[in-house]
């Protein structure tokens, strides 16, 4: 399947599925390994050390400090990389909601992690969008 760039077609199609696992955000700095058996959703590297998104039991586990109780929230259209507009009227949608979103773009699929106690509501506010 060919990947989406229309915004009408993307925002009808964005069929948000909410993942059951609450996840941590957490910052190793530079230098420090990752440990092993850790198997993050992501990672991303910043100048002040390595972005590290996994399932919030996984961290605990590995005594790695999370930053919050986030819910994630994938958005199963095959978005296009080049595609304008989807990432913004979500976060615009979720900002009229007053709830958090970060946002996380993948090859296929976008990903927004919310507040864990908040995560109904934003798949609802999500699906309004379609």
């Amino acid at each position: 399947m060919a990947a989406e760039s229309d915004l009408a077609r993307l925002l009808a199609g964005l069929n948000p599925v909410l993942d059951i696992h609450p996840y941590g955000f957490a910052l190793l700095p530079h230098g420090q390994a990752l440990p092993a058996g850790l198997e993050p959703f992501g990672l991303l590297r910043e100048a002040e050390g390595l972005t590290i998104i996994a399932m919030l039991d996984d961290l605990t586990a590995a005594g790695i400090a999370a930053e919050g109780r986030w819910a994630r929230i994938t958005m199963m259209v095959h978005s296009a990389l080049e595609a304008v507009g989807m990432t913004a009227a979500m976060a615009t949608a979720l900002t009229q909601a007053g709830i958090s979103a970060n946002v996380v773009a993948a090859y296929h699929h976008d990903h927004v992690f919310v507040p864990w106690d908040r995560r109904d509501e934003a798949v609802a506010v999500l699906r309004a969008l379609g």
